[in-house]
């Protein structure tokens, strides 16, 4: 199927999906996404990076960054030019993580900057991004010290995701081994992290992603080890974090496996969604406009094992859960006035799915 700009227009979005794969297989899916049925129609798929397990996009410059998750010694990060009429994926270049297993990779608000967090090396990357979108070499490194009270799990530090604020100047930093979230300032010159402040999580709670609502007020955290999430009062002006309400991801009485992945918040702002692996399902929360406190609404089965990522449509009509160890992707429809889900569409079959982005 061929989806060019003018049927994109009348109903489809590109949807991009990482995944883990061999270098020698397809690794970066493409997709037209309907926007009226939530169906899934693979355009395009790339191979020639191991394990391109996260992405993000730049919007501006029609670019799509992915990490490669591997640690001989190193891993990578990629730049690719996005195709616009058809959405496919035209490598530019790539540039070490200088750490092992690097597991998240996003932009700061003008796509000038790259950050990229290494998960088993336990460091930071900065990248200055040039006119045609390619990453230039590293402008700032960080290494992180330290563990927590996990044997098996907190022995030395892993940042997991790296996120900057709605203001641009302070970058986040849930860290799984130290149980902290880090907070630097932005140097917007020259590249530079310098360290603003910690915040300290439940000791074996193990921060993993975080979220910052529409209206800048709040932030929210989701931690692996322990299936909680944590609602932050935040103040931008300052970039301070305030820990407020901590609440379970998991339904009462349930004692089987479990770690949480991924968080998001409604592009309204009403609702947040977390991801459940062992319990394998998204637990939805309504979100109080005042406090921005949190009320159980319900818990949806993914249909698949190990929902390690999902993504909610810009329009907030649909939410794809990606299942890693089922192979699937899984589309939910939405409801807007009670944030519950609905599976539709088809169940969409790919090879050990783990990122979704969309494209706006």
């Amino acid at each position: 199927m061929r989806i060019t700009m003018s049927t994109t227009t009348k109903g489809y979005r590109y949807v991009y999906v990482g995944s883990y794969a061999e270098a020698s297989s397809p690794g970066i899916f493409v997709y037209a996404f309907d926007v009226n049925t939530g169906a899934l129609t693979r355009v395009d798929a790339v191979a020639g990076i191991e394990n391109p397990s996260y992405l993000t996009l730049d919007t501006k410059r029609n670019c799509l960054y992915a990490v490669s998750e591997t640690s001989a010694p190193y891993g990578s990060v990629h730049s690719f030019a996005i195709e616009h009429s058809t959405g496919k994926l035209l490598h530019i270049n790539e540039q070490s993580t200088f750490g092992g297993a690097p597991c998240y990779v996003s932009l700061d608000r003008t796509g000038e900057w790259l950050f990229v967090s290494n998960y088993s090396g336990g460091n930071l990357c900065v990248y200055p991004i040039n006119r045609s979108g390619g990453v230039e070499k590293a402008s700032c490194q960080v290494q992180h010290h330290g563990g927590s009270i996990r044997a098996d799990r907190q022995e030395s530090a892993h940042p997991h995701s790296i996120l900057v604020d709605p203001t641009n100047r302070y970058v986040h930093v849930p860290d799984l081994g130290q149980d902290k979230i880090v907070v630097y300032q932005l140097d917007r010159e020259s590249g530079e992290l310098q360290l603003h402040s910690e915040v300290s999580a439940q000791p074996g709670a193990g921060p993993r992603h975080f979220a910052f609502h529409p209206n800048g007020k709040f932030a929210y955290g989701i931690n692996e080890l322990n299936s909680t999430v944590t609602a932050y009062a935040y103040d931008k002006t300052e970039g301070a974090l305030h820990s407020g309400q901590i609440a379970s991801t998991l339904p009462a009485g349930y004692d089987g496996v479990n770690i949480c992945a991924d968080i998001h918040i409604s592009p309204t702002g009403r609702f947040l969604y977390g991801s459940n692996r062992g319990h394998d399902s998204i637990i939805v929360f309504a979100i109080d406009p005042k406090d921005g406190t949190l009320t159980y609404v319900e818990h949806v089965s993914t249909q698949g094992k190990t929902p390690r990522n999902f993504a909610i449509s810009p329009d907030n009509r649909f939410l794809l859960a990606a299942n890693q160890d089922s192979n699937s992707i899984v589309t939910f429809a939405i409801d807007q006035h009670t944030g519950t889900l609905r599976p539709v569409a088809d169940e969409t079959l790919e090879s050990k799915p783990v990122c979704i982005k969309f494209a706006l």
